[in-house]
C-alpha cells in the first residue's frame, strides 16, 4: 500500500506543480497509474536505463544495421527508436519486428515536420512551416497538424518532432529557415499551438523545438555550436515565447538544442542540451514544463565534441533531459549509465522521475494497449485524396501578394492583354506554364541573351516572371543569380509592359533585390510545388483570392505581415472532388463508362469534365483522334460542338440584344426579317420559335439542291478555288457560290408551319443569326469573339479554327461521303453552317471542355465570370424558364431543360433549374445551378460515319451524369 501512495504522491506532483499540469497525464488517470507502476516495478535496472535512449534506426539501411537494432532491443532493453530515412511498407514491417522483440512496447519517433515524406519514400509532403506561417486562418495549420498526425499515428509512429517553434529572425540560418512559421513571436506561437493541438487529436505526441530557440543564428549546430549571445530580456520576449504559451496549451515535449547561451549557462560553450540551469532551472522550474524533455540528436558536432561518449549522455541526463536521443555510441552510453548509479551519482529517484514520464508518456500514445501495424492498404491510407485537400486548403490561404501597385494581380480585361512568361530560377516550372495557360494565351519567351529577350518581349504587355527553385526540400538554394537580377530589373524597365514577379522560393529571395520600383506587383507562393504553381496561377487571375500574410521580413520594402489582400473575379478554379463534397472513388465510374464507350466503339475520343462551387474537379481527355490514330488525345484539343453553338454563341448574343431593347421574346419573324411579312413564318415569335415550338422544320438540307445527278458537288455552285462569286468556303477546295446565302433565307421563308406541337427545329438560328449580324453590320463569329470569348479566356474557343489553330489540335468529325468527300478536320461537320462559311446560328463553334465549362459557369453565376459582368441575372432567369411545359414542352428558351417525363436530356437526377444542350457530332453539356454542378463531355461519335448511333441508343452521356451525382457526399452532418 505504502508503494502506491507514494507513487500517487509522485503524480500529484507532476500533476500540480507550482499550478501547471502534466501533459501526459491521460484522461483515464488511476489505470495510467496503475499501469506505469506495474511496468517500473518489475524492471530491472538495465530496463530502466534502457528506456532513456532512443537510437536512431532506418527501414533503409542493410541487414546489418537492422541485427544491431534488434540487438540494442533484446539485449540492452532500449526504450525507444527514432525512425530515419527508407519507405513506408518497410518501416511498418522493421516497427512490428522491433516491438515484438522488446517487453515493454518501444516509443517511436521521427522527424516529420511537414510529413513523413520529411524521411520516406511513398509519402506524402505537407507545406513547409513558413508556408503555414503565412496563413491567417490558424484551423488549417491544425487541419494539416492533424493530417500529419494521422499518417504518423497509422505508421505505429508514437512522437513527432514537431513543431518546429524557432523563431527564425536571421535569414541566413542555414537549418532553420523554411522550418519556422515566421519572425512574428505571435505567430509562430499561434501557428505552433494549432499544429501541436492538431497532431496530438490525431493520437501523436507533440515535441517543440529547438529550446531556448534556434532561430537567430547563421550557425548549423549539426556542424558547429551556434552563440545566442543575447540579455535575458530579450530572450524572454521572443526566443521563450512560443515555449511559454505551447507548454500552457498542453506541449507533450520539449527538444533541447546544443547552442551556446552565455546569458542563461555561464559555463563558456557549454551546450544548452547539456545544462541544468536551462534545463532544469529554466524549463522545468521557471516554464514549469512537465512534459518529456529530449535532447536534440547528440551525435551533432554542436554537442559531441564538448565531452567524450558517454560522458556526453550522463551530462545530458543529469542536466534534466529525460530522453537522449540517437547518443554516438549507445552502449558505451549505458555502461557509464550503470556505474554511475552504483557509485551514487544517478540516484533512483532521479531516475524514476525520468522513466515514470517516459511510461507515461508510452501510456499516452497509446502503448498500453499495444498493437501491431496493420499493413494493409498502408500505401493508400498514406496517400488518400485528402492530403491533397488540406495542402491545397494551406497553399491557398498561404500564397501572398506583397506588392500590387496598379491593381493588376486578379488579371482583368484580357482581351487586352497579350501576355508573356519568362522563367527563372532552375526549378520545375511546366504546371505554372499550364495552369496560366487555362486562363488566357501566355506564350514563353526564352532569350540566349538580355537584348534578345528584351527584343522578343516588346509585343507583349503584361509579362509575369515566374522565380522556380528545388521543392526538393527546404535547405535548397533560394537565391536568384546575378544575371537573374540583371536580367530582371532590364525587363521591368521596359515601359512597354507591365511586369509581375512570382517567387516560388523563401521570400528572403527578395533580400537581394536592390529596387522595386518597376516592378508592378510580387507574389510569393514560398514552394514551388505542384499545387503551389497552380495556385499561385489562379490567384494571379483572380479565380481565388490572396489571403496570404508575409511571415518574415523579405525585403526593407516589405516588412513581416507586409499583405496586399485581392478579392475572387469568380473565374473558374482547379481543385479536388473531395475539395467540393464530391467523391474521387466514385467518380472513378466515370472513368469506366466513357472507356466501355471507348471499347464499344461509340466514338473515338472525348474529353470529360466537371466542375463544382466554381472548380473544376475534373478534366481528362481519353482516346484518339481517330481510330487509326498513335496519338492520344489531350484536354487542349478541339472538337466541332455541332448544336452547343446555340447556347454559347447565338443564345447570348440574342440575350444581351433583349436586355439592350434590341429584340424582345414576342418579336415575330416578320419584325426581325421584313422579307418574311407575306410567309407563314411571320407570327412565330422568338419567345416560340427558342422554345422550339414555333412549328419550324427540324431542319433543311439545303446541301442536297447543290449537288448534280451523281450526288456530287454541281460546278453550277461550287468551284475548288476561290473565285468571282464563289468565296464561301465550305472546305479544302470547295467555295460556295456567294449568292446561296440568300438561296438559303429565300428557301426557309417558303417553309409552312407543321402541326402545333414540340418539334426540335435548327431554322431559328438561321433567322437569328441574320438578325444579329445585320443589328451590328458584323460576322457572328467576329462579334462573339469580342462579346464573350476574349473577355472571359476562352482562347481555345473559336469558329473556323484553323484560322487560330494547327489541324492536329482539331479532331477529326467525320469521312465525308454524301456531300464534301473527304475527311472533314478543322471545318464544321454541319452542312447548313459549312454552307455559311462555317458560322452558324445553330453550328460551328469548335472547342475544349475546360472553355465550353467557363460559358457554363458564367449562366451559373448568373451572367458574371472574371470582373465582368456580361449579363443581367434576371435576363438568365428569363431565359432558363420553361414557358410552355403545360403543352408538354421541356424547353427553356433556347436552352435543354430536364425532361417532363421518364425519358429525355439527363439522367433525371438534376434539378428543374438546371439547363444545357447536346450536339449531333456527340457533344453535351449541362449546368446545375442548385448543385452548382457544370458538366461538359465532348466526342467524336461522327467519326468515321455520322450514322454511328451507338453513343445516342447507350445513354452513355446521361449515364455518365448520374454518376457525377452519385457522387456527391452528404455533408448535411459536417
Amino acid at each position: 500500500m505504502g508503494k502506491y501512495l507514494l507513487f500517487f504522491l509522485f503524480f500529484a506532483l507532476l500533476l500540480v506543480a507550482r499550478g501547471q499540469y502534466s501533459p501526459l497525464v491521460t484522461a483515464d488517470t488511476l489505470s495510467q497509474i496503475e499501469w506505469v507502476n506495474d511496468k517500473y516495478s518489475a524492471m530491472s535496472m538495465e530496463e530502466k536505463i534502457g528506456q532513456l535512449f532512443m537510437v536512431m534506426a532506418s527501414s533503409g539501411e542493410d541487414k546489418a544495421a537492422t541485427q544491431k537494432i534488434k540487438g540494442f532491443i533484446k539485449d540492452h532493453k532500449i526504450g525507444g527508436l527514432i525512425f530515419s530515412k527508407g519507405g513506408p511498407m518497410r518501416q511498418a514491417k522493421l516497427t512490428n519486428e522491433y516491438q515484438s522483440l522488446s517487453k515493454i512496447p518501444l516509443l517511436i519517433g521521427m522527424d516529420a515536420e511537414w510529413g513523413l515524406a520529411m524521411r520516406l519514400d511513398s509519402t506524402y509532403s505537407f507545406p513547409w512551416n513558413m508556408t503555414l506561417g503565412a496563413i491567417a486562418d490558424t484551423s488549417i495549420v491544425s487541419r494539416v497538424g492533424y493530417q500529419i498526425g494521422k499518417h504518423a499515428n497509422r505508421l505505429g509512429v508514437h512522437i513527432n518532432f514537431a513543431p518546429d517553434i524557432d523563431i527564425n529572425i536571421d535569414p541566413r540560418n542555414p537549418i532553420i529557415g523554411n522550418r519556422s512559421f515566421g519572425e512574428d513571436r505571435e505567430n509562430v506561437a499561434l501557428k505552433g499551438i494549432a499544429f501541436m493541438k492538431g497532431m496530438e487529436s490525431a493520437g501523436v505526441l507533440s515535441s517543440g523545438k529547438h529550446f531556448p530557440g534556434h532561430g537567430d543564428t547563421f550557425v548549423d549546430s549539426h556542424k558547429s555550436l551556434p552563440t545566442l549571445d543575447f540579455t535575458r530580456q530579450r530572450l524572454d520576449s521572443i526566443e521563450l515565447y512560443p515555449y511559454k504559451k505551447l507548454i500552457e496549451a498542453g506541449l507533450s515535449s520539449v527538444m533541447v538544442a546544443h547552442l551556446n547561451v552565455p546569458e542563461l549557462e555561464p559555463e563558456n560553450k557549454r551546450p544548452s542540451s547539456l545544462s541544468k540551469n536551462i534545463i532544469t532551472n529554466l524549463l522545468k522550474r521557471e516554464l514549469k514544463f512537465e512534459g518529456l524533455v529530449f535532447t536534440d540528436a547528440l551525435n551533432m558536432k554542436g554537442v559531441s565534441d564538448f565531452a567524450s561518449n558517454g560522458i556526453t549522455e550522463l551530462e545530458a541526463f543529469l542536466s534534466g533531459n529525460d530522453i537522449l536521443l540517437m547518443p554516438k555510441d549507445f552502449i558505451k552510453s549505458k555502461d557509464t549509465f550503470l556505474k554511475a548509479y552504483q557509485n551514487g551519482l544517478i540516484s533512483e529517484q532521479r531516475l524514476a522521475y525520468s522513466v515514470k514520464k517516459i511510461l507515461m508518456a508510452k501510456y499516452k500514445a497509446g502503448l498500453h494497449q499495444y498493437r501491431p501495424i496493420d499493413t494493409n492498404n498502408l500505401i493508400e491510407d498514406l496517400n488518400s485524396p485528402e492530403n491533397d485537400v488540406i495542402y491545397e486548403e494551406a497553399i491557398e490561404s498561404a500564397i501572398t501578394v506583397i506588392s500590387d501597385k496598379l491593381n493588376l494581380v486578379g488579371i482583368k480585361k484580357l482581351e487586352n492583354k497579350k501576355i508573356a512568361y519568362v522563367k527563372f530560377g532552375d526549378g520545375v516550372n511546366t504546371p505554372f506554364l499550364e495552369a496560366l495557360n487555362k486562363y488566357a494565351e501566355v506564350t514563353q519567351v526564352n532569350g540566349s541573351d538580355i537584348a534578345t529577350l528584351k527584343k522578343k518581349l516588346f509585343d507583349f504587355n503584361l509579362i509575369i516572371i515566374g522565380f522556380h527553385k528545388s521543392n526538393e526540400s527546404p535547405w535548397k538554394p533560394y537565391k536568384f543569380s546575378q544575371k537573374e537580377l540583371f536580367w530582371l530589373q532590364e525587363i521591368s524597365r521596359q515601359r512597354t509592359s507591365n511586369v509581375l514577379l512570382t517567387v516560388f522560393a523563401k521570400p528572403y529571395a527578395l533580400l537581394d533585390i536592390t529596387a522595386f520600383n518597376d516592378i508592378d506587383g510580387i507574389l510569393v507562393a514560398y514552394q514551388n510545388s505542384e499545387l503551389a504553381q497552380q495556385k499561385a496561377a489562379e490567384v494571379l487571375f483572380g479565380a481565388i483570392p490572396a489571403k496570404g500574410i508575409l511571415p518574415v521580413t523579405a525585403n526593407p520594402e516589405f516588412p513581416v505581415n507586409t499583405s496586399v489582400k485581392t478579392k475572387s473575379l469568380l473565374r473558374l478554379g482547379y481543385s479536388k472532388p473531395e475539395r467540393v463534397g464530391m467523391s474521387s472513388l466514385k467518380l472513378a465510374k466515370v472513368d469506366q463508362l466513357v472507356q466501355n464507350g471507348l471499347d464499344s466503339l461509340m466514338f473515338p475520343g472525348a474529353q470529360v469534365l466537371i466542375a463544382r462551387r466554381g472548380k473544376v474537379i475534373y478534366n481528362k481527355a481519353f482516346g484518339k483522334p481517330t481510330y487509326e490514330s498513335k496519338d492520344q488525345l489531350t484536354t487542349n484539343n478541339l472538337y466541332d460542338l455541332a448544336s452547343l453553338t446555340k447556347i454559347l454563341s447565338t443564345l447570348p448574343a440574342v440575350m444581351k440584344m433583349e436586355e439592350d431593347g434590341k429584340i424582345a421574346l414576342n418579336d415575330t419573324f416578320q419584325d426581325l426579317i421584313p422579307e418574311y411579312a407575306d410567309t407563314e413564318l411571320k407570327d412565330v415569335t422568338v419567345l416560340k420559335a427558342l422554345s422550339h415550338y414555333g412549328r419550324l422544320p427540324s431542319w433543311i438540307a439545303f446541301y442536297l439542291e447543290t449537288l448534280n445527278a451523281k450526288r456530287r458537288p454541281s460546278p453550277e455552285f461550287y468551284r475548288s478555288n476561290p473565285s468571282d462569286g464563289f468565296s464561301i468556303k465550305v472546305t479544302d477546295r470547295m467555295y460556295l457560290k456567294d449568292s446561296y446565302k440568300d438561296s438559303i433565307y429565300s428557301r426557309i421563308g417558303r417553309q409552312g408551319l407543321k402541326s402545333n406541337r414540340y418539334r426540335y427545329s435548327d431554322v431559328p438560328y438561321y433567322i437569328f443569326k441574320k438578325y444579329i449580324e445585320e443589328t451590328y453590320n458584323a460576322g457572328l463569329d467576329d462579334l462573339m469573339d469580342k462579346f464573350l470569348y476574349k473577355p472571359l479566356g476562352a482562347n481555345h474557343t473559336a469558329y473556323n479554327p484553323l484560322k487560330k489553330f494547327p489541324i492536329n489540335m482539331i479532331v477529326p468529325s467525320e469521312v465525308d461521303n454524301y456531300y464534301r468527300y473527304q475527311l472533314v478536320q478543322g471545318y464544321v461537320h454541319d452542312m447548313g453552317a459549312a454552307m455559311q462559311g462555317g458560322v452558324g446560328g445553330h453550328a460551328g463553334l469548335f472547342s475544349n471542355a475546360n472553355d465550353v465549362a467557363k460559358i457554363m459557369q458564367m449562366y451559373i453565376q448568373g451572367g458574371y465570370y472574371g470582373g465582368e459582368r456580361f449579363l443581367d441575372a434576371r435576363t438568365i432567369e428569363k431565359f432558363n424558364k420553361c414557358y410552355f411545359c403545360d403543352k408538354n414542352v421541356r424547353r427553356g428558351v433556347g436552352f435543354d431543360k430536364p425532361q417532363l417525363e421518364e425519358k429525355g436530356p439527363t439522367c433525371g437526377c438534376v434539378s428543374r433549374k438546371s439547363f444545357g444542350h447536346s450536339g449531333f457530332t456527340g457533344t453535351f453539356t449541362w449546368a446545375d445551378p442548385e448543385e452548382e454542378i457544370v458538366y461538359v463531355f465532348l466526342s467524336n461519335r461522327t467519326y468515321p460515319s455520322a450514322t454511328n448511333r451507338l453513343l445516342v441508343k447507350s445513354e452513355l452521356r446521361t449515364r455518365i451524369q448520374k454518376a457525377i451525382y452519385d457522387s456527391l457526399i452528404n455533408e448535411a452532418g459536417n
